[in-house]
């Protein structure tokens, strides 16, 4: 809990939290998060390619419909509150135009919104889920924290408050390295006077 807490602690913005699955405390921070004010989100394992960190429980290349919408229900029962799914690693499962086929159907009888990490130049999931009419964005500004380093994270985050500001809208997406929380910490308070209000990601789905 000790990142989650981190987040309560100091970061008092509208943030969407995506939240693993199956782990020991999932169900707990998003009961948390969702009491505190910050929207849920499942952050959906997917097989990469060479998949070498995979998470207990994740959609897998060649499962069937019925494995895909198994998986997804038991997944969203370890994360309660969730309003959307954003995919985590996947890189293998993203491309897969067949495998998306199968789940965007799936997210959109849950009314849920799907936010394309884009973990692979090949991805085809953002398309799948606008096929689908799922209501669906991507990450459209660098990852925050590829190098954690609390400098290296301050100037993603420069970064993205300027492509928001250029594009009219930003969806960045970081995670819970102390170096993270802490260039966070230093940045938001001062991005509204610079003219980015912060939004959760459901108002960015079209």
């Amino acid at each position: 809990m000790s990142s989650a807490d981190a987040i309560f602690s100091s970061l008092h913005y509208p943030l969407t939290l995506s939240i693993l699955p199956n782990h020991a405390h999932s169900a707990e921070i998003a009961e948390q998060a969702r009491v505190r004010g910050y929207q849920v989100m499942l952050h959906l394992p997917m097989e990469s390619i060479g998949n070498d960190a995979p998470e207990p429980q994740e959609l897998r290349e060649g499962m069937s419909s019925a494995e895909v919408s198994r998986s997804l229900a038991e997944m969203l029962q370890s994360v309660p509150h969730a309003a959307g799914v954003n995919n985590h690693q996947g890189s293998l499962v993203t491309s897969d135009a067949r495998m998306m086929a199968e789940l965007m159907p799936q997210l959109r009888e849950r009314n849920l919104f799907f936010i394309d990490s884009r973990t692979s130049a090949t991805t085809v999931a953002y398309h799948a889920a606008q096929t689908a009419h799922v209501r669906s964005s991507f990450r459209n500004v660098p990852f925050l924290d590829d190098v954690r380093d609390v400098a290296a994270i301050r100037k993603q985050l420069e970064l993205a408050i300027r492509d928001a500001k250029g594009r009219g809208d930003g969806i960045a997406i970081g995670h819970p390295h102390p170096q993270t929380l802490r260039a966070l910490a230093e940045l938001l308070p001062q991005v509204q006077s610079r003219g980015v209000r912060l939004v959760y990601a459901s108002d960015l789905v079209h």
